[in-house]
């Protein structure tokens, strides 16, 4: 049809009015073609967003488990420089699952090995039934390593430097069904010497006091034959003698015995805990008593 609407054109045009539409016709046939080779099946590439932590002053973490500082972090995505570790644990103690920094607390949680997307999201953000639960793996770790009242001495104040934990709550779908030896895992449980703080302990065996075990290990029991906290002493988990009784006590030096040369009113022989998770501390001692050490 082109080419009989040209023939009539040509026959009504002169010899410079043949040539031009010429070389209209041939302009438009190549580009029909370069058009017609162009695919239509590739699509813009969509640029990466990432999400951020923003509790750092200098550093941030990424949803990719990379830590970078603010400087560094792409403007249009809003992700760290990809190079380096991804889910870096630096400064973290992968036992008691808690680091010394936010940042690569985070990072460190954001592993699939280490936090599981079905467990992490069904924990919920507080304690009443009605609260709601965590969207995705990045705001559990996100929030799970700024809030953990297990790492919290008197609403104030940390236990230790390594307060930024991102293991499951206690009341946790799943968790309060784990055998306590299982939750243990790792931990070398030692007897310190007279007078002598866990820190200090754990320090002679090369390790740290995993602060937030301390309660665990009284509640796996001082005593083979006695009965607290809800649980009956394992025979196997047999630590200490206590000789006299399995007493609860408010000292930061728990769980530990009273050393058999102490004076009277102190109970010589009883072993002592607390049911008050907030008095544990690694740093604790006493001059009459041995502790009860979780070390890693």
């Amino acid at each position: 049809m082109l080419l009989l609407l040209v023939n009539r054109r040509m026959m009504m045009l002169g010899s410079p009015g043949f040539v031009s539409l010429l070389l209209l016709l041939l302009t438009f046939l190549h580009f029909s073609t370069i058009i017609s080779a162009i695919r239509k099946d590739i699509g813009f590439v969509g640029i990466p967003f990432c999400r951020t932590t923003v509790q750092g002053r200098y550093l941030l973490s990424d949803d990719q488990g990379h830590v970078c500082d603010a400087l560094s972090l792409d403007p249009k995505s809003r992700c760290c420089p990809d190079k380096g570790h991804k889910f870096s644990c630096q400064g973290c103690n992968l036992v008691s699952r808690c680091c010394n920094s936010y940042e690569f607390c985070v990072s460190c949680c954001l592993h699939p090995s280490r936090t599981h997307k079905e467990a992490a999201t069904k924990v919920k953000l507080a304690k009443p039934v009605t609260a709601g639960t965590y969207a995705s793996v990045f705001d559990y770790c996100a929030g799970r390593c700024r809030h953990n009242s297990e790492s919290v001495l008197h609403e104030n104040a940390y236990l230790s430097d390594f307060h930024h934990c991102f293991s499951l709550p206690s009341n946790a779908s799943g968790s309060n069904h784990t055998p306590l030896e299982t939750r243990l895992g790792g931990i070398n449980v030692v007897i310190g010497r007279q007078g002598e703080s866990c820190d200090s302990v754990c320090k002679s065996h090369g390790q740290s006091c995993v602060s937030n075990k301390l309660l665990l290990v009284a509640s796996i029991c001082l005593c083979g034959e006695f009965t607290y906290c809800g649980l009956k002493c394992d025979s196997m988990m047999k630590y200490m003698s206590c000789k006299g009784a399995c007493l609860a006590s408010m000292g930061t030096d728990q769980p530990a015995e009273v050393v058999d040369d102490a004076p009277r009113h102190l109970n010589p022989g009883a072993c002592l805990y607390t049911r008050t998770e907030s008095m544990l501390t690694c740093d604790g001692s006493h001059r009459h008593t041995r502790r009860l050490c979780p070390c890693a």
